[in-house]
C-alpha cells in the first residue's frame, strides 16, 4: 500500500519506523516541523515526505491530538482520493468517531479508527522507536456498517508492526473502557505526585512509586482533550476510584485492622482473579 502518516510525533513516527522495517509499504509523512520531516528521511523512517498532493493513497493515518485530527480532516476531506481508507490513533473514539465518519462520508472516503495502546513517559519523533508496537495492544473500532475488509486491513497493518493482542469493539465500549484502563491511570498518577514529600522522594523510591508516576508527564493539552471528550466514562470510574479510597481511609481513621485487612484481601483476590483470566486468554 501507499500510506500517509499525518504528524510525526511519538506515535506517527514510530508507525513510520516500524511500517519501513517491518513491511513493504510505501510510506509518506508530514509534520508542521520540517526539520523532524528531514530527520525522518534521514533515519529511513519515510520513503518521501508529502508533497502537498492526497490522491493516490490506500490509507491515511492522522497521528494527531484528536482537536487537530478532526480539524485535518474537514479541511482536505475533498482533496482525498475518493473510498480511501482514513483512520486516526486517537486515544477517543465514541462522539469523535462518529464526527470522522460523518466527514468521510460526506466526501466518499470511508473510515475505521484504531487506537495502538502503546507509549512512553516522554513524546515526540526522538522517542519514536520502531518497536513500540511489539506486543503492545491494538485496538480496532469499527461501526456495524464498516466494512469488513477495512477492519481486515487495519488488523494486517497491526500485526505487521508488531501487534501482541489486537482487539475489535464499538467506538462507544472502546471509551468505556479506556476510561478505566487508561485515562483515569493517568489521573490517579498526576494527583499522585502533588504530594509535598515528591522533591524528597530520592533514595526512599523503588518500581511502585515509579510505576504509579511515570505517567505524569503527560502532555496537558492532549489528554485534557481525552478527558473531556470521555467526561461521563470517566467520571463514573473516578467516582468509584474515591468511593473505594474512602474506605481505606475510614479504616486507618478508626484504627480498624481488620476492615484494612479485609480491604487488601479483597483487592488481591480480584487482582489474582484478573490475572488468571488474562492467562487463559489468547492473544
Amino acid at each position: 500500500m501507499k500510506i500517509l502518516v499525518v504528524g510525526l510525533g511519538l506515535i506517527g513516527g514510530s508507525l513510520c519506523k516500524a511500517l519501513k522495517k517491518y513491511t513493504y509499504h510505501t510510506v509518506v509523512g508530514c509534520d508542521l516541523n520540517h526539520d523532524i520531516e528531514n530527520a525522518a528521511l534521514r533515519d529511513v523512517a519515510l520513503d518521501e515526505v508529502f508533497d502537498g498532493n492526497y490522491n493516490g493513497y490506500d490509507l491515511i493515518i492522522a497521528a494527531l491530538f484528536p482537536e487537530a485530527t478532526e480539524r485535518f480532516f474537514r479541511d482536505h476531506a475533498s482533496e482525498i482520493s475518493k473510498n480511501t481508507l482514513i483512520t486516526d490513533v486517537c486515544g477517543i473514539k465514541g462522539a469523535f468517531s462518529e464526527r470522522m465518519k460523518n466527514i468521510a462520508e460526506t466526501n466518499g472516503l470511508r473510515y475505521v479508527g484504531i487506537h495502538p495502546m502503546a507509549g512512553k513517559e516522554f513524546g515526540g519523533y526522538y522517542n519514536s522507536t520502531a518497536d513500540l508496537f511489539v506486543k503492545a495492544n491494538f485496538i480496532i473500532a469499527p461501526f456495524e456498517d464498516s466494512r469488513e475488509e477495512d477492519t481486515e486491513l487495519l488488523r494486517k497493518l497491526a500485526s505487521e508492526v508488531g501487534a501482541g493482542k489486537i482487539v475489535v469493539t464499538t467506538p462507544e465500549n472502546h471509551d468505556k473502557m479506556i476510561a478505566y484502563t487508561s485515562q483515569l491511570a493517568h489521573i490517579v498518577s498526576s494527583a499522585y505526585v502533588k504530594s509535598p514529600e515528591l522533591g524528597l522522594e530520592c533514595g526512599f523510591s523503588g518500581g511502585s512509586f515509579q510505576d504509579m508516576t511515570r505517567i505524569a508527564t503527560m502532555n496537558e493539552r492532549m489528554w485534557t482533550d481525552l478527558f473531556m471528550q470521555n467526561k461521563e466514562n470517566l467520571q463514573y470510574e473516578l467516582d468509584t476510584l474515591i468511593k473505594n479510597l474512602l474506605k481505606y481511609s475510614d479504616a486507618l481513621k478508626n484504627s480498624d485492622a481488620d476492615t484494612m485487612r479485609a480491604l487488601i484481601a479483597e483487592g488481591r483476590e480480584l487482582k489474582e482473579e484478573n490475572l488468571r483470566h488474562r492467562v487463559g486468554q489468547p492473544n
